[in-house]
């Protein structure tokens, strides 16, 4: 037998190998820059979008890990107030920047909200944004003012029975977690209340502690210095278990209202097609900044649970509450107005 032939490949093959390694080479060239501008990152100051006024929880979280996640990113964090439309501002912003890593949003519970609360809706948070790092949760509180005649959530129960509608319970806004926590509230105990939406937790703060409005469903931190002031007294919880930061104050399960929950979050949100090194960078920098002993000794004494988790957890925290929210806000009708 003689030595074996090595024939050149049939040319019909040759085109079909030809495009094949084109597009090989393509798809690498694609790949380069975003590893070329992941390694580099952050290249410039970044950009925190907070869509709420600020003196809310969401801004006050968002400054105590600028200074600290300045230093661990080597860029300068800076904070933006981008308030209005109850956060769709702010998120649609965020949702049209750059995917790079260099404009994110502090989230908050008002993000699982809105696409259920406003048709069409404003953006997808599942589809329009990529995960980067819980910050984590605070207790919902019921403040009223001192001059509300209740010393109690019972008394205040009671009081509202007795006086349909005469009570006023604030918002920061239609659909937010106050908002929502004060139709729960409504349909739970049997009760009237008069809602009356303001545009930011700002403005509820000064009418509330005024006296121009009764009651409101406040993030802890928030209110924590006006209720240990004595200028607004903390009626209850709407936790699983008591704050520590109020240890005094009971939940409303203990109260005598069972299954009340309402949990605010905070999280950090990027733009759809963020790179996930860019991702993971900034995960760990938030992840990291969280365990500083001043910021987490700052978060305890704010009532702020931290639980950075990881951008999959997050991801799926952010699918579950929107789908949850969703059923009540179609159950109770509501819409924005």
């Amino acid at each position: 037998m003689g030595p074996t032939r090595h024939l050149p490949a049939p040319r019909r093959i040759r085109p079909v190998l030809a495009r094949w390694a084109g597009r090989a080479l393509l798809a690498l060239a694609a790949c380069l820059p975003l590893a070329a501008h992941a390694a580099d990152f952050p290249s410039r100051p970044i950009t925190l979008v907070v869509p709420f006024p600020a003196g809310g929880t969401p801004d006050i979280l968002a400054r105590l890990l600028s200074d600290n996640l300045s230093k661990r990113l080597g860029q300068p964090l800076i904070v933006e107030n981008r308030a209005g439309a109850g956060g769709n501002i702010g998120a649609q912003a965020v949702a049209r920047a750059a995917p790079d890593g260099q404009t994110l949003l502090m989230c908050a519970f008002g993000c699982t909200v809105a696409p259920s609360l406003y048709q069409p809706a404003p953006y997808d948070i599942v589809k329009d944004f990529a995960p980067v790092a819980m910050i984590g949760t605070v207790p919902s509180v019921l403040v009223v003012n001192p001059k509300v005649p209740a010393d109690t959530l019972p008394a205040l129960l009671a009081y509202a029975r007795a006086n349909p509608g005469k009570l006023n319970s604030a918002s920061s806004g239609i659909g937010g977690s106050a908002h929502l926590a004060t139709e729960l509230l409504k349909q739970r105990a049997g009760i009237d209340l008069a809602h009356i939406p303001y545009k930011g937790a700002g403005q509820v703060a000064a009418d509330l502690l005024g006296g121009q409005v009764d009651m409101y469903f406040d993030n802890l931190p928030a209110s924590l210095a006006n209720i240990r002031a004595g200028k607004l007294r903390a009626l209850a919880v709407a936790s699983a278990a008591r704050a520590p930061a109020i240890p005094d104050v009971p939940t409303f399960a203990e109260a005598g209202v069972p299954d009340f929950l309402i949990t605010p979050w905070f999280g950090v949100m990027a733009p759809a097609g963020t790179p996930a090194p860019v991702l993971d960078t900034l995960h760990d920098a938030f992840a990291q900044a969280l365990q500083a002993p001043e910021v987490a000794a700052k978060m305890r004494e704010l009532g702020v649970e931290t639980a950075p988790g990881s951008r999959a957890d997050l991801g799926r925290f952010v699918t579950t509450e929107t789908a949850k929210w969703k059923q009540v806000i179609e159950t109770n009708h509501i819409k924005a107005e």
